[in-house]
């Protein structure tokens, strides 16, 4: 039997579109076995999502267990305040050894935000660089994506992403080794953030040739670029595809080396579920796997994320305890920023009542005793010129910004959004209720105001900071290499006995 205070193992992909996954679509030729098994013997979640699709936002939500604007997670130059409460504090409190190996896209000096240790440093900036412009709305911002990433995909033998993700995965597995040397006693939540599959869209031959040109299919829905939203329109200029034509081929190519991603993410999901074999841990450690955001990988015209359609929105979600949890598929809405009260759940603590959340705890989803049907979201960054919510609830999804036509779409009956039914006289009372609501929760002028206000800010910070010495906030991981290997202060006998496991 599993001990009473389980490990925690969470594995983050970013950018996975939960659509396309064969945890989700049987006709997905995307192959990925090793989470194919955790879905199988876990608590599967086919209904869950970000509460922004952008990195940061959405990561800041999720470690937080808040909505982005209580925490001004406006954008991927937005600073995370150091005095807000994660996850890793929580299980911290709880005498968990925290630590983080890969990306969080963490924004301002605080690089740790609970985790004890950090074990990489980030692939993205810590800096104001990528801030928004709402001064400026139709200036499109020259960091920001373009279509070099479909227009160039295909193989490689080696990119700055797989730099990241193979040290990522290497210091986890050393961070395992290390714990069932070290601190066996001790409970531990070690999260694993990789990059992939997020664009550039390439990949190693060994992944690419996973697929066949003929099993890739093209995407589903295509939109004329003038019968998109408005938000979708404003989208496809950031991205610099309006008035474009994206050749066939370089979509298939995309999408191919996306899937490719997508199985080198599984392979990596293989080596740390062997090496908690290896160590002795995989019974007592609860494994969750899920993601930041999707992408839209040619639907509808779009790419990327930034837009609450399910590719960009929604995000696998596997809880893997099987001596705690019976297998089951769970159909209820739910999102990642429903994870900070359940990991505390799971550790056995209880959340402070005096501190602000929004999230709540999937525990009685993992029981099977109900639970919640509803997820909210907000986003404020690249394409907006006024905040852009969302309300998830049972069978449909709303969409509203002060500045365009609201969108109300079944996901029951149009699991493409291809009918947009926030005019339909049938649904005249639903769209007032929905209104009505986002009127309750948000105050859109005071947010609009605070939204540019940071911008503002963060625009004439980052300016001054880039005068004179740089002093980056980038976290810089210490290695102290006097404790390595072997050094003449330490007894060598007795230095390969603790390094050896199991011990002889």
């Amino acid at each position: 039997m599993p001990t009473s205070t389980p490990h925690i193992l969470f594995i983050m992909a970013d950018q996975m579109a939960a659509p396309l996954l064969p945890l989700h679509d049987s006709r997905s030729p995307i192959r990925m076995p090793h989470l194919a098994r955790l879905a199988a013997e876990g608590v599967q979640f086919d209904s869950a999502y970000c509460n922004s699709p952008l990195c940061a936002p959405s990561r800041f939500a999720l470690v937080s267990g808040q909505l982005p604007s209580k925490i001004g997670a406006y954008d991927n130059a937005a600073e995370f305040p150091a005095d807000v409460p994660t996850y890793a504090h929580y299980l911290r409190r709880l005498g968990y050894r925290t630590a983080l190996s890969g990306k969080m896209h963490f924004c301002g000096p605080d690089q740790l935000h609970g985790y004890e240790e950090r074990l990489t440093s980030d692939i993205y900036p810590a800096d104001y660089g990528w801030a928004v412009n709402w001064d400026a709305p139709d200036v499109r911002p020259s960091w920001y994506h373009n279509m070099s990433s479909v227009l160039q995909a295909g193989t490689c033998v080696r990119t700055n992403q797989l730099d990241f993700d193979e040290e990522v995965v290497f210091r986890a597995e050393q961070y395992l080794y290390d714990h069932v040397r070290n601190t066996p006693d001790k409970p531990f939540c070690l999260t694993v953030s990789m990059t992939h599959p997020h664009d550039p869209y390439t990949i190693p031959e060994k992944y690419w040739n996973l697929y066949r040109e003929e099993d890739i299919p093209m995407p589903r829905v295509d939109i004329p670029q003038d019968a998109q939203d408005p938000h979708a329109q404003r989208l496809l200029k950031v991205i610099d595809l309006w008035g474009k034509p994206m050749p066939e081929e370089a979509i298939r190519c995309a999408r191919r080396a996306y899937f490719g991603a997508c199985s080198y993410i599984d392979h990596n999901i293989g080596r740390l579920l062997q090496t908690l074999q290896d160590c002795g841990l995989a019974k007592d450690t609860i494994v969750v796997f899920s993601g930041d955001h999707g992408d839209m990988l040619g639907e509808r015209g779009l790419w990327y994320k930034m837009h609450w359609f399910e590719g960009a929105a929604r995000v696998p979600m596997v809880v893997h305890a099987p001596g705690r949890f019976a297998p089951r598929r769970v159909a209820s809405s739910v999102s990642t920023i429903d994870l900070l009260p359940t990991f505390v759940a799971l550790a056995g603590g209880s959340l402070d009542g005096g501190l602000p959340l929004d999230g709540r705890s999937l525990l009685p989803h993992l029981q099977g005793s109900g639970g919640h049907d509803e997820v909210i979201g907000e986003y404020m960054a690249e394409g907006t010129n006024a905040p852009l919510v969302m309300i998830r609830r049972g069978r449909f999804k709303f969409i509203y910004s002060p500045k365009d036509p609201s969108l109300l779409f079944d996901l029951q009956a149009d699991p493409d959004e291809l009918h947009n039914l926030a005019q339909a006289p049938e649904h005249r009372a639903l769209v007032a209720s929905l209104l009505e609501e986002v009127g309750r929760r948000w105050d859109m002028p005071a947010l609009h105001a605070q939204v540019l206000a940071s911008q503002r800010r963060r625009r004439f910070v980052y300016d001054a900071l880039t005068q004179g010495t740089l002093k980056s906030w980038d976290h810089q991981p210490m290695v102290d290499a006097s404790q390595q290997y072997m050094r003449n202060h330490i007894d060598l006998d007795d230095l390969e006995r603790r390094a050896r496991f199991p011990r002889p």
